[in-house]
């Protein structure tokens, strides 16, 4: 099941190699922000990649508030059981943390369908998808995750590690496998002429910070409107809470600039054209931390959205301020920081997760996955302080 741009272009190697697989059969589902005309109508992506959708649920409600989202979790549950129902999957792949996501896994728990989970064990301190993401894993009976210290993490939440397979970040698979536009065919394809400096910017919504996340954005704003002589390409928020405040403000600082331009949705194939171009990622996506080092291109991650997640050297950390994200510029446009880019190791791997997803499944028993017992750590594993 695929809910989001970010995270069906993550998916897409993989239900290639599902596709081509003996043994197995894709079934595809489409829902949340891909059904959505507000973000893009992003399913016709996935029909033009070459894919059939076996199931679309609408799920999405017109607003973005905490009572918003839970009702289009709500709509998300009821579609879910009927699709479930008539699809007749012998096993839901799901990747990640979004509030979708979490619906699939629970309706999936109720209907007694194993599940495999892709990208757990991460941490993203600063917004309500790291509760998601391990309560997720602890519905789930395969568990493909990125690092061995993810791999620990997932252990420590009481999943057995003979169902923990460490395989790689799926980004990378993308990268390998794509035939990236030439700067003048993305030029071409997104009607804008890059500049001498240019940065791709995406800032979503933070969900469980005191200090809301259009101040956060506004001073982004102010960071970026010094820099004159930069293109600035925003790609906008995803559908959390606030999203369509920040969205709005996006809107209007483009408006009222010549060096900046916005995008409800890119595709995959323009997002990562532009990355291998641009001189560096702002804001809080994790494309900046997963994606962005294998283009030996600096990110600057701001706040607390992604923070807890492996980084490479390529990544700057700064707060949510004006002065911190100045400073933060400073750094990434530096002589010093550009060169040191070409050393760039991802922490993520060098691609492959995808294969290894499908040979490990294609060969994973599923009669005894549903019941888990809860694998209790050695006593020399746990700190007993207080």
């Amino acid at each position: 099941m695929t809910g989001a741009r970010a995270e069906f272009g993550l998916l897409r190697r993989l239900m290639k190699e599902i596709r081509s697989c003996d043994v197995l059969e894709l079934q595809l589902i489409a829902t949340g922000m891909h059904l959505s005309p507000e973000f893009g109508l992003t399913y016709r992506e996935i029909e033009n990649a070459g894919f059939s959708i076996d199931a679309r649920i609408e799920m999405l409600v017109s607003a973005d508030t905490p009572s918003s989202v839970t009702k289009s979790m709500g709509l998300g549950l009821i579609g879910l059981a009927d699709v479930y129902a008539r699809l007749s999957p012998h096993l839901i792949v799901i990747l990640g943390d979004r509030f979708e996501i979490l619906c699939a896994a629970v309706a999936a728990m109720i209907a007694g369908i194993p599940i495999a989970h892709l990208h757990g064990g991460e941490s993203t301190e600063g917004a309500f998808d790291e509760a998601i993401r391990h309560a997720v894993t602890k519905m789930s009976h395969l568990h493909f995750v990125a690092t061995d210290e993810y791999k620990r993490r997932v252990i420590q939440l009481g999943e057995n590690p003979r169902h923990v397979f460490v395989v790689g970040g799926l980004g990378i698979d993308a990268i390998n496998q794509m035939n990236f536009l030439t700067r003048a065919q993305l030029e071409e394809a997104i009607d804008i002429r890059l500049g001498p400096r240019n940065l791709l910017v995406t800032f979503h919504p933070v969900t469980l910070d005191k200090q809301s996340s259009a101040k956060q954005m506004q001073e982004l704003l102010l960071a970026l409107a010094d820099l004159q002589d930069t293109h600035l390409i925003f790609t906008m928020p995803n559908a959390d809470p606030g999203g369509h405040e920040l969205k709005a403000m996006v809107s209007s600082f483009v408006a009222s600039r010549r060096n900046a331009w916005s995008f409800d949705a890119l595709g995959q194939l323009k997002y990562l054209s532009c990355m291998k171009f641009v001189d560096g990622i702002v804001g809080n996506s994790s494309s900046g931390i997963i994606e962005a080092p294998s283009f030996g291109v600096g990110t600057i991650d701001i706040g607390s959205r992604q923070r807890g997640r492996l980084r490479a050297a390529s990544v700057i950390h700064c707060d949510p301020t004006r002065e911190k994200i100045a400073n933060a510029l400073q750094r990434l446009f530096s002589d010093e920081f550009q060169d040191s880019l070409a050393q760039t190791v991802n922490p993520y791997g060098d691609g492959g997760a995808s294969a290894r997803i499908v040979e490990i499944i294609a060969k994973q028993p599923l009669d005894g996955l549903l019941r888990k017992s809860f694998f209790d750590l050695p006593n020399n594993d746990v700190s007993t302080r207080l």
